[in-house]
């Protein structure tokens, strides 16, 4: 491939996909109500510790809660929750209950003193801000994982996690996409055969690398 055919865009994050993610918090104070935030720029920012990374702009609702209180859950987004998912983007937690607009639960994340996780949501992560790092148009939120929350519908016989079944929702430049066909797993272009066709049945070698 000589390029011939590619073009010149001008500087952009168009990085995609992207996981998409309801962010739940709720700030310090005693009588505070829960807000929902929808973010696509989100990701794993670290292994050990366990830290995940959330950019935020300043004038967003959220951004003063979770700077309040220093908590925040991710709570990730399957088919049933898209239509809430996209809401709780478009809508202010100025203006309305987020939770009350879409028939969604808090309930308490393990670990965290205000913000709540996301019942209907298959797996909610629960964050403790360990830093804000001021990066331009979004601030950085750090945020080490504390606690975990999966639906039992996602466990298999052997107690393994099993993400696939979630039928999870990326967000690739204002359209959101059921994640599709599993295309492989980690390593499965060195795998030995039998593994292989353990794994993926049915699957045949494109190239062999050397």
């Amino acid at each position: 491939m000589n390029g011939q055919h590619d073009i010149k865009l001008d500087p952009a994050a168009l990085l995609a996909p992207v996981p998409v993610a309801m962010i739940s918090c709720r700030d310090d104070r005693e009588d505070a109500v829960p807000n929902i935030i929808t973010l696509a720029w989100i990701g794993v920012a670290s292994s050990e510790p366990p830290t995940l990374s959330a950019a935020i702009r300043p004038d967003r609702y959220s951004y003063e809660l979770i700077r309040r209180s220093g908590e925040f859950v991710v709570n990730l987004v399957d088919a049933n929750l898209s239509e809430s998912c996209d809401f709780c983007g478009v809508r202010s937690g100025r203006e309305i209950d987020k939770f009350k607009a879409c028939g969604l639960h808090a309930i308490p994340a393990e670990g965290l003193q205000f913000a709540p996780a996301i019942a209907e949501s298959p797996l909610s992560l629960g964050c403790q801000v360990t830093q804000v790092v001021q990066v331009g148009s979004h601030d950085l939120f750090l945020g080490r994982v504390v606690s975990v929350r999966a639906h039992a519908s996602l466990m298999d016989d052997a107690g393994r996690l099993r993400m696939d079944l979630a039928q999870l929702i990326t967000y690739v430049h204002g359209e959101y996409f059921s994640v599709g066909k599993r295309q492989g797993f980690f390593g499965y272009s060195v795998a030995r055969s039998k593994v292989l066709a353990k794994r993926m049945p049915g699957y045949r070698r494109q190239r062999t690398f050397e």
